[in-house]
Parts: structure tokens; sequence; C-alpha cells
């Protein structure tokens, strides 16, 4: 039985996965790195720890690692201040879900911008707990946020249901042994071998409701 949902941020309730590879990309080019849609691929999933270590060891870019992720999180959030990218039915999905059980964030965004999406969105008092995965060893596809978020929600990650879009998320939250609901990604959609670890698909999140999640957790 379902006992509480924990949510993805990024590609889940805001469209943002290109704005961090536009974010990044032009960051490391004025710092004089190499990027390409390998190096996007490879830091998808992240924490900025290790996305900050990555650019910096693997792309090129001098600046400390601390450095690297202060800079790219201050442009990402200016771009959310611009206009936050929300996806359509966000705010009504969530509040869908919950009103039947406790929520959570598991996101590989750092903090602040958790802090501002939830704010910008009002959506700040409908979770009752958030993770990022800078708070954690590992980043998504190791199972440390999910895990996180229900040892902060007081639940069992095999009671909880997980909202994801992306084939790291996916992974992520199967390792935490939590019952995987998928809405693919359009722009950067899993794998078939992670989409058949969800326990169901969805095709938006109009079609998140808590009928789905029940049903996804008795299949």
């Amino acid at each position: 039985m379902i006992e509480a949902v924990v949510f993805d941020l990024d590609g889940v309730l805001i469209e943002t996965e290109e704005i961090w590879d536009e974010v990044r990309e032009s960051f490391i080019r004025e710092h004089g790195g190499r990027y390409d849609a390998e190096a996007q691929r490879a830091m998808m999933g992240m924490s900025s720890v290790e996305w900050s270590a990555f650019i910096h060891e693997e792309l090129g870019v001098r600046d400390a690692p601390e450095a690297i992720s202060e800079e790219v999180v201050r442009r990402m959030l200016e771009r959310y201040r611009e206009r936050l990218p929300l996806l359509p039915g966000a705010v009504e999905a969530v509040r869908r879900l919950g009103e039947r059980w406790p929520l959570a964030v598991a996101s590989s965004s750092n903090r602040p911008l958790i802090d501002a999406v939830l704010g910008l969105a009002g959506l700040a008092g409908d979770f009752r707990a958030t993770v990022s995965s800078e708070e954690v060893p590992r980043g998504k596809p190791a199972p440390d946020v999910y895990v996180e978020a229900a040892r902060r929600l007081t639940v069992a990650a095999t009671a909880c249901a997980a909202i994801e879009d992306s084939q790291s998320g996916i992974r992520s939250a199967e390792a935490a042994r939590m019952v995987v609901i998928a809405i693919p990604n359009p722009s950067y959609p899993p794998d078939e071998a992670a989409l058949a670890a969800a326990a169901a698909v969805a095709r938006s999140l109009d079609e998140l409701t808590p009928k789905l999640v029940e049903r996804a957790a008795s299949s």
C-alpha cells in the first residue's frame, strides 16, 4: 500500500533539462571548456558535486568545482526568476496527490533551486520533505536521494511511489525499491529497459491521479 509520493523536479514539474543544457554549455564554452551531446548525457542525474567536478576534471574548465556550481546555480536562478518553466498541470497534479498522501521532492537540483522553484510556484507548503542530491553521498541513478526522501517522510521506501521522467531517475527510484511511475521526457526519453522498470507510464501530468498511483502499486 502506498503511504507517500515522491516527485522528481526537473522534467516532471518543471521543464528545465533544456535550460540546464543551455546554461552549462554557455558557461563551459565561456571558460574555454569542451561541450558536446555526450557531455550533456553524462551529466543528467548527477548531483551538483558530481557535475561540477566533471566539468572541472573532464571538460577542461579550470575554475574550482565549488565556483563552477555557484555560478551555474546563479544563472539558473536568473532564468527561473525571468520565467518559471512549470509544466502544464504541475500544480494540479501535486494538489491531487497531496490530498491523499504526504509528498516529498527528490531532485538532482541544488537546494537553492529547489526552494526557489517551489516558492515561485506556490508549492512550498505542499511538500513535507525536499531533498537535493547534493545532500546525499551519490546522485542518481544511485538510490540515495530517494532513500533519504523516504527517511525524512518517516515512511519505508517500499511504501512510496516515485514520479520520474528520466532514465537515471527511474533507475534511482527503482534501486530505492519504490513504485515508479514514469512520465517520459520527450526531449531526453528514457530507453525501453528503463521504462520497463516503471510500474506505470503516463503521457502527461494530467494522467497522474491517485487512481493511477494505486493501480501502479497493485501491478
